[in-house]
């Protein structure tokens, strides 16, 4: 029996114009030839009507490029931001945003937080650049509270967390911050701006990994953040251009094709995953279900509060231990068996051997990031066909 829902069940408000503003900012009809769509810029270099003259703000691509700014112009848009920076992936948009750190400053992060971010954070940050790195539960603002002293420059919110989709009060958590003068960044990758707009919670700085939910159709690696304060954006931009992670035009019109579907794809998604997540708490082969959307949701009040929707990240629990997880997900047919998320299609994984191997034992278990988790990030497809092949899978696995 499949569930039924309302959109109310699984929507609790949705954006002003999100789609118009998608399909139109910064995508004025080009006007040479009056092509609808922005044209693919390649060129790597521009003319100067005299030296240090440009015709306009492009010299050379690494630094601006008209295809990636009419990009930009739109993720500020949807972000409520002034500023836009793109990137050839989340993890180099997360590479700048720590340069703005200095060796001996200290960073606090989120404890249940992406693989990468916690990668990059144990061995780039702290061993290479000599800056601290506190990981903390900041789902409870005191813990945060606590945590600052003077060395603190940066606190690192990821929410809803992966993977046990946490969620991180972002306006307490940018109070404190700003009573003490230090930056705030929200990872926004599984909400997505059509879901939560982090800058309207105080927030500076939002990242997202566009490979996800921005692209949609896995097959573009991109990153961005957005900001409002100029001085801000120029220390950003500074870092970005001297790093090199540009992204390729080619790139650039992928996210920039997708984003026009993004509140499409997003609604379809989080409906699909809260029948999903209904379906999962009634069967009696899951231990439990984690899913920002559902009244069972520990957080549940803070999600209708801050996010619009329950999005369309589930995880949850198998009953038994790593057998029963590893022939689970061998016996599904329509779910893919890999990592990301944010595609049409469902995919389907386990952290503890995947996305969050190189996190050490000891911490994934602190987590709750069992052998027996798993993490889902819902597609589009026919819902009781995904909820038919999980339920021939679990029988399998058992």
């Amino acid at each position: 029996m499949i569930p039924q829902v309302q959109e109310s069940d699984y929507l609790y408000s949705t954006p002003k114009s999100f789609s118009t503003r998608a399909i139109h900012t910064g995508q004025h009809a080009e006007q040479i030839h009056g092509s609808v769509n922005v044209p693919i810029h390649l060129s790597t270099t521009y003319k100067q009507k005299a030296p240090g003259q440009p015709y306009s703000s492009f010299d050379y691509t690494r630094c601006g490029n008209p295809t990636r700014a009419a990009l930009e112009e739109c993720i500020a848009d949807l972000e409520h931001s002034n500023h836009c920076i793109t990137f050839s992936s989340g993890c180099a948009a997360m590479s700048c945003i720590i340069n703005l750190c200095k060796h001996g400053e200290q960073i606090i992060c989120c404890d249940d937080v992406y693989g990468g971010t916690q990668r990059y954070m144990r061995n780039f940050t702290v061993k290479n650049h000599g800056i601290e790195v506190l990981f903390v539960d900041i789902t409870d603002p005191e813990n945060v509270a606590k945590a600052v002293n003077e060395k603190t420059k940066l606190i690192w919110i990821e929410t809803p967390t992966n993977p046990t989709l946490k969620i991180v009060d972002i306006a307490a958590v940018c109070k404190i911050a700003k009573e003490n003068k230090i930056l705030t960044v929200v990872d926004n990758t599984f909400a997505t701006p059509y879901l939560q707009t982090p800058r309207d919670l105080g927030a500076d700085i939002t990242v997202n990994s566009g490979t996800k939910y921005m692209g949609g159709h896995s097959d573009v690696v991109f990153g961005s953040l957005t900001c409002n304060d100029k001085e801000l954006y120029d220390r950003l931009f500074f870092s970005a251009k001297s790093q090199g992670g540009c992204p390729s035009v080619f790139d650039c019109y992928l996210i920039m094709r997708s984003l026009k579907t993004l509140e499409l794809r997003v609604r379809q998604a989080t409906k699909n995953a809260y029948i999903f997540a209904k379906y999962l708490e009634g069967n009696p082969l899951v231990e439990k279900v984690i899913y920002p959307g559902l009244p069972s949701h520990p957080q549940h009040e803070l999600v209708k509060k801050q996010q619009r929707g329950g999005g369309a990240m589930i995880s949850f629990y198998v009953k038994g231990g790593f057998e029963e997880t590893s022939k689970l997900l061998k016996a599904l047919k329509i779910f893919t068996l890999a990592e990301s998320l944010g595609g049409v299609e469902s995919l389907i994984e386990v952290p503890s051997v995947m996305t969050h191997g190189s996190v050490p034992a000891d911490v994934r278990n602190q987590l709750g990031i069992t052998d027996n988790l798993v993490r889902v990030s819902i597609g589009i497809e026919n819902i009781e066909d995904l909820i038919n092949d999980m339920e021939d899978a679990l029988k399998a696995s058992h």
